[in-house]
């Protein structure tokens, strides 16, 4: 790789890495749950199911995913686990958000239920465990599962900045870039990838590059994406 492009890579990752840029920003909400989870006031499954949600919505404008993030919240009163364990969920065929309905909502919260009768927490759940037992999708190898490496991302990393690390038993060297439409162009456009396909190959094609560029912590690279997409187009990165 070019070394000024790398020198690049890492100045952005620094700059944007940043409570400040994700004000609006689908992570607000488990972060929200993080702080209380570390007063000792909700539980680590509280922090998991608000990430998953949140994770799940996290596609379009990002003010139109805080919104409708906001929405799935007040429905489960701010208390998710409660709310999941408690089998009384809101399910109709109006619209949560974009596509998403509130019986897809309610589904998701049902396998919620089933998975936290068996265990505390989903710490250590595959990405197609993830996939299959909780987002009720069906086995796909190939799939770059965006939300659920975002999710993992921000349980995982642990630099007191804008991630949560309340998964205390995970490690950050082996988390995967969430790779969506934008990540994917940006990728191309700085010369991480050249593959066409936007799949798992390429997720750890690029996780590849940045575990050179950021040792030990290749999801920092991220940020560097982010900064990249504002630096070029002037505007915070919607996530498709």
């Amino acid at each position: 790789m070019d070394i000024a492009v790398e020198e690049r890579l890492k100045e952005w990752a620094e700059k944007y890495n940043s409570p400040e840029y994700f004000r609006e920003d689908p992570i607000i909400f488990p972060a929200r749950m993080a702080e209380l989870y570390k007063a000792g006031r909700c539980s680590l499954a509280d922090v998991e199911i608000t990430a998953l949600i949140a994770a799940h919505l996290a596609w379009g404008r990002r003010s139109m995913i805080v919104r409708d993030c906001t929405r799935a919240m007040d429905e489960m009163g701010w208390k998710p686990y409660d709310y999941v364990m408690g089998g009384n969920y809101r399910n109709d065929d109006a619209s949560l958000h974009r596509t998403v309905k509130w019986s897809e909502f309610a589904a998701i919260c049902d396998r919620l239920r089933t998975v936290y009768s068996a265990r505390e927490s989903i710490e250590g759940m595959s990405n197609s465990e993830i996939r299959c037992s909780i987002f009720g999708r069906k086995e796909d190898p190939k799939a770059p599962d965006k939300k659920i490496n975002m999710m993992k991302r921000w349980m995982v990393r642990d630099d007191g900045k804008v991630d949560l690390g309340v998964w205390r038993h995970s490690d950050e060297n082996s988390l995967l870039i969430p790779l969506d439409v934008h990540v994917y162009d940006e990728a191309v456009a700085l010369g991480l990838t050249s593959r066409k396909q936007k799949d798992i190959t390429t997720v750890h094609e690029i996780t590849d590059v940045f575990r050179d560029i950021f040792p030990g912590d290749p999801c920092k690279g991220d940020f560097a994406l982010f900064g990249y997409g504002v630096s070029t187009d002037g505007k915070d990165r919607t996530t498709d």
